[in-house]
């Protein structure tokens, strides 16, 4: 399952920071990384999934 989140974070990193952790600090977090920039909401959507 881990594998397939980490597919759907490469494509829109909020997704699988949400299928992960849900609504909560770390996803509002991976949204704005992501408007800031796509590559930073990748690498903290990833850590996000490889830590949990």
């Amino acid at each position: 399952m881990d594998l397939l989140r980490i597919i759907l974070s490469v494509l829109l990193p909020p997704l699988g920071v949400f299928l992960q952790v849900g609504i909560g600090a770390q996803f509002w977090l991976n949204i704005l990384l992501t408007i800031l920039g796509y590559i930073p909401g990748v690498v903290h959507a990833v850590w996000v999934i490889a830590k949990y």
